[in-house]
């Protein structure tokens, strides 16, 4: 119950209010300036420029003819959303009168967008709630339920629908979010000010983009309180360090295991924290751990393609680990596309007759991208022109900013909305969050590796046609890859979904052994034993499609990492003294986590 009384009003002092706002407006005058200087600029300078490089347009206007020529579809849509509203008044006028009556409808479970108490408990701000909730089930269902569009089109408005949705929810404006108004009353204004100071800031950080500040980035420095397991980098080249960690247990498994993480984001998402880094687990287990931390390339390595991260990736560490311990096989890893590559690189030392590695295991991998998701929205032949035209005049280089806001859109309500909310309109400083500091650390990519990554793979799913892409003048061939092989995927994977990565159970000949993980690309993945947060699914059967795998499926609390050891001890070639780094024939270069990963993209 709210204080009879009324909330305090807290009266800022008029005297430094006006010196903020004085602050503020001029700051904003020298902003809006070079904003308006830089566009000048570039409309000079790119007056070619595609106006609509997402081709959303196109996209709507097909949508918009097909709901034109069925107009009695469209009249039941309107009828159907009119009727819901009459439902609604009615349950908001008996509301008002005190009575109780059952919502017409409810946020998706999880949706933290309406978890002030006051979306409940005002009737007022329980009718925009659920007008706001039926308009968008309205226009996301009429949308979808468009007959005539092909399945690309039908995607991307989808997706720009549900983005459109997302911006216009109530809680993301001062009048209609009650803990906003709240907060203002109770602050005499200055969660706005300090809201629009952070909205300054971080167009000035964008440099007139606004890049929205989603942690406190100075709580984490990399290798003092992330990325800290002791090791040491033990060899280098233009594209990599490798990086061997000190043993923690007196004897190791005999093989080695190599870590080889996406290129798109750095390496320490597998070494966060103690609590939650994969790699000091790892270690703790008796395995010598070996990662590939990769460049943040410039324009010097812009011509590196796909092949190169092949060559001087996975196959140039795969000779490193052998003349650092004596092994000749090794155990692998591969994380997203960190692991489609390391599917090429195993067709490749197929073809070879190179088997060096005993066992390899993916993480949230595609490589048959037929059901690539929803980041295909972003892959057709106008946005793929436009991305390359972009790389080409930031000199062969993609921005690491762009991919970082592809990623978010995915989720945009965790991952943009809510800190629109938080940093602007609450006037709050984001809370640090190791998790979400390494999403902020991004990376560039190479131009002639993206735009064939892009296009071989997503675009043409060339990967998975045998012979269709050859590496080092081989064909290759997945599936002929006989290795024992385990695939673990997150149920809630906006950007490698389970359901395509469950392809690879059928694509390669050795054994393969599938888990399903809870929550999503990262968290599902980060998921230590202790806390107990997400569990895991496994089912020894095989099964044509993911829903009959799923079906069959035992569900275990916890962690899948140790389900994960217990499945590598066969492959493990017993027991041998820890191997320390520097030890062998190849010497520590310098400690780990290395200078490459200190390489910011801006």
């Amino acid at each position: 119950m709210a204080d009879s009384q009324g909330p305090q009003v807290k009266v800022p002092d008029p005297v430094e209010f006006a010196k903020t706002m004085t602050r503020i407006a001029d700051r904003s005058r020298q902003l809006v300036s070079d904003f308006v200087a830089r566009q000048a600029e570039k409309a000079a300078e790119h007056g070619d420029g595609n106006p609509d490089p997402l081709n959303i347009g196109s996209a709507f206007f097909e949508l918009t003819t097909r709901l034109m020529a069925d107009p009695a579809r469209l009249v039941q849509a309107q009828i159907n959303l009119w009727q819901d509203y009459m439902s609604l008044w009615q349950t908001a006028t008996r509301r008002f009168f005190g009575d109780t009556a059952a919502p017409v409808a409810e946020p998706a479970p999880g949706d933290r967008r309406f978890k002030d108490q006051a979306w409940q408990e005002s009737f007022v701000f329980d009718f925009i709630k659920q007008s706001y909730l039926l308009s968008a089930r309205w226009l996301q269902q009429t949308v979808k339920e468009t007959e005539g569009l092909d399945p690309k089109t039908q995607q991307k408005v989808d997706f720009y629908t549900r983005q459109f949705v997302d911006a216009m929810a109530p809680s993301n404006f001062l009048v209609t979010n009650p803990e906003v108004l709240r907060a203002t009353i109770e602050s005499g204004g200055e969660n706005l000010v300090k809201g629009l100071d952070n909205l300054l800031k971080d167009l000035e950080r964008g440099k007139g983009k606004l890049a929205i500040k989603m942690t406190d980035m100075a709580a984490f420095e990399v290798g003092k309180n992330i990325a800290t397991t002791p090791g040491k980098v033990v060899f280098q080249n233009d594209l990599m360090q490798l990086i061997q960690y000190s043993p923690t247990t007196e004897k190791v498994m005999k093989r080695p295991l190599l870590l080889v993480p996406p290129w798109i984001n750095k390496f320490y998402i597998l070494d966060l924290r103690d609590k939650n880094s994969f790699i000091k687990w790892a270690v703790s287990q008796g395995i010598t751990v070996f990662v590939v931390s990769w460049v943040n390339p410039d324009e010097k390595l812009a011509q590196k393609t796909f092949e190169d991260y092949m060559f001087e990736g996975p196959l140039a560490a795969i000779d490193a680990i052998e003349k650092a311990t004596g092994e000749k096989e090794i155990n692998a890893i591969g994380y997203c596309i960190g692991g489609t590559l390391m599917a090429a690189t195993l067709s490749y030392m197929q073809a070879k007759k190179d088997n060096r590695i005993a066992s390899i295991t993916y993480f949230t991998t595609m490589v048959d991208f037929t059901e690539a998701g929803e980041l295909a929205v972003f892959i057709d032949e106008e946005q793929l022109q436009s991305l390359e035209s972009r790389m080409e005049k930031e000199g062969g280089v993609l921005d690491g900013g762009a991919m970082s806001t592809t990623f978010n859109m995915l989720r945009a309500n965790d991952l943009i909305w809510s800190f629109v909310v938080n940093n602007y309109l609450l006037g709050k400083d984001p809370f640090p969050f190791d998790l979400l500091y390494w999403n902020a650390d991004s990376t560039r990519m190479p131009a002639a590796m993206h735009s064939f990554y892009l296009r071989k793979m997503y675009q043409e799913n060339k990967l998975v046609e045998p012979g269709a892409i050859r590496f080092g003048n081989v064909p290759i061939d997945l599936t002929k890859i006989k290795l024992p092989t385990f695939i673990l995927s997150t149920r809630e994977d906006h950007i490698a979904p389970w359901r395509s990565t469950f392809a690879g159970t059928k694509l390669y000949q050795g054994p393969v052994k599938f888990v399903l993980s809870g929550s999503g690309h990262i968290a599902g993945v980060v998921n230590p034993p202790v806390p107990e947060k997400y569990g895991y699914w496994t089912n020894d059967k095989k099964a044509e499609t993911p829903e009959a795998w799923l079906a069959g499926a035992t569900q275990h609390a916890g962690s899948w990492w140790p389900e994960w050891k217990k499945w590598l001890e066969a492959f493990s070639g017993g027991e041998v003294p820890a191997h320390k780094p520097g030890d062998g024939k190849l010497k520590a270069i310098e400690d780990a986590p290395g200078s490459y990963v200190m390489v910011k993209a801006h």
